[in-house]
């Protein structure tokens, strides 16, 4: 243990951090969190289409949506039990997205980024058609389950406090979460991540290397419609109703500014961008209008288009001072301060480095 690298520390305090912040907190930011990391699930994968692989996509909230509705329908239409449908909507989501990945390998990056922001936009429409079994407008109520009874002891045991089902709600996809990251970690480590990289970087060299670029761009998109699939099944369960106006054009783009901010081709990055992407809005329209000091104009606007306010001033500073996002921010201040205490580490034991041509 005192040879493992300081990044596996602070996935172990993050675990910790996350299954112990449920006792401390209310019901109500439980269930703001458990959006939080739903976003986190549907940034990873769009991570692994975008910043693993190179394809830009602008329509993952019409696979979240799909999710949502596949989960939302079995359950109530046919009486299966929630959970059990979460998997089945990743599954076909997924299945979705591989055979909307054949057609896409014929298109560009910009060709590819439309096609994807059109499926976002004509999806509210397509819900609301078979209105018998999507609900049309009005949509469809998810039922939350009550917390089984092992949970309710193991949080009395710890809180003194019974266990609500927003907080046993926010278990479950904290566990899918940790599941479908530790997924993604495994992925991009081997060979299929270092094929995506490979195409991302140039398609000819990887070609020439052997890599089957239509095979791994198409299971991209299949692994990222599947863990959008699984974001939008708990996003319903989350919030206990869902209809054509849950999945908005905006939730799309609020997923690739997330991945944006977080940093690409990152494991703790989507958990990152979509804490700022899911909090900054709601941060900025509550501290804004209460400063006095600001001009009506400004807090009138702030209040009124908060999150978009927001996600471009935060896009601005970012592409200044973090290309790379938060991820490629912190990792070059713990290069640089590494850098600088080795460097003043020889400095005091007064020894003259071994390469001459270094001094």
């Amino acid at each position: 243990m005192r040879t493992a690298p300081p990044r596996y520390w602070l996935v172990g305090l993050a675990v910790i951090f996350f299954i112990g912040f449920p006792t401390v907190i209310s019901s109500f930011l439980a269930s703001e969190w458990t959006q939080a990391i739903v976003l986190a699930i549907a940034i990873m994968g769009l991570n692994i289409l975008v910043g693993y692989s190179g394809q830009l996509s602008l329509g993952h909230g019409a696979f979240m949506a799909l999710g949502a509705y596949t989960s939302a329908i079995l359950a109530r239409h046919y009486n299966v039990d929630y959970l059990l449908t979460i998997p089945i909507a990743g599954v076909l989501t997924g299945l979705v997205g591989f055979l909307f990945g054949i057609p896409a390998l014929r298109l560009s990056a910009l060709y590819l980024a439309l096609a994807t922001f059109a499926l976002a936009v004509v999806t509210p429409s397509l819900i609301k058609r078979p209105a018998a079994l999507t609900g049309g407008v009005q949509g469809i109520l998810v039922t939350q389950p009550d917390p089984p009874q092992f949970a309710q002891d193991a949080f009395a045991f710890l809180t003194g406090a019974p266990m609500t089902s927003e907080q046993w709600i926010y278990y479950i996809t904290l566990f899918c979460a940790f599941v479908l990251f530790w997924v993604a970690w495994n992925l991009v480590r081997h060979r299929p991540g270092r094929a995506m990289r490979a195409i991302r970087d140039t398609e000819v060299a990887a070609a020439a290397s052997g890599v089957n670029i239509a095979g791994y761009k198409t299971l991209a998109f299949g692994v990222s419609a599947f863990y959008a699939g699984i974001a939008g099944s708990l996003f319903g369960l989350g919030i206990g109703y869902i209809s054509p106006d849950t999945f908005p054009v905006g939730l799309s783009i609020q997923l690739l500014v997330g991945a944006v901010i977080g940093g690409l081709a990152s494991i703790p990055g989507p958990l990152l961008g979509a804490i700022f992407a899911y909090f900054l809005p709601i941060g900025s329209s509550q501290w804004v209008p209460s400063q006095a000091w600001l001009p009506d104009q400004i807090t009138s606007t702030v209040k009124n288009a908060g999150p978009a306010v927001t996600y471009g001033v935060v896009l601005i500073l970012i592409m200044i001072f973090a290309p790379n996002g938060i991820v490629g921010l912190l990792t070059r201040g713990y290069t640089a301060l590494n850098r600088r205490l080795r460097g003043a580490g020889d400095r005091e034991s007064g020894q003259v480095p071994s390469d001459a041509q270094t001094v």
